[in-house]
């Protein structure tokens, strides 16, 4: 998918603001203002940018030739104590940016499954094609189980609240275990989002 930088820039940003304006959305439903009250419940790119991970590291990926390129916005905050049934209102918070990046590829990906019929140029279904597969990369990415990455909360829901201080605990050391997993398990993200990338598209 050899789309110009800046599409692709365009496409990190929106798709994971889309990511946690989800998170900061379903916050509000459940009870907790945060987000709401600092702002965040926007679609204005300024307020989720994040330098580092919005620009930075793209460009940086970009110019060293990476296949793709991948970054973040800032967290929406949000306060657990806030939510009604914190429980499950955590678990629906964690996993509603990885569902609309879903929505988002699975909603792309069907029109390019009938792109001919609709007479979309070449290069319209490489844009698609690469926002169908971000978009799948940030869904399975954030689905990891290592903090701070919504995958970890998620697994929380599913564990004994004993099992909280041992999942925060670890936060410490996320950034490290990271990028021992993207290093030696990169490759198991690779293959998921091939397999969905086939199947949806």
């Amino acid at each position: 998918m050899d789309i110009s930088i800046i599409f692709q820039l365009a496409i990190l940003i929106v798709s994971v603001m889309a990511h946690e304006v989800a998170h900061g959305a379903t916050a509000y439903f459940f009870g907790d203002p945060t987000a709401k009250n600092q702002g965040r419940l926007t679609l204005n790119p300024i307020k989720h940018i994040d330098l580092f991970g919005s620009i930075i590291l793209p460009l940086v990926l970009a110019f060293f030739g990476s296949g793709f390129i991948l970054g973040w916005a800032k967290p929406v905050p949000y306060n657990p104590y806030n939510l009604r049934n914190r429980r499950v209102g955590e678990f629906c918070v964690s996993i509603a940016g990885i569902i609309v990046n879903f929505l988002i590829a699975l909603f792309f990906g069907m029109i390019l499954r009938f792109g001919d019929s609709l007479g979309l140029s070449s290069a319209t279904q490489e844009i698609m094609q690469y926002i169908v597969f971000l978009n799948l990369v940030l869904m399975v990415f954030n689905l990891v189980p290592i903090p701070p990455l919504d995958g970890s909360k998620i697994l929380m829901a599913f564990l004994p609240a004993s099992y909280e201080r041992f999942v925060i605990s670890m936060e410490r050391w996320g950034l490290f275990l990271l990028i021992i997993f993207i290093v030696f398990g990169g490759w198991i993200v690779g293959d998921i989002v091939a397999w969905l990338f086939n199947l949806i598209v």
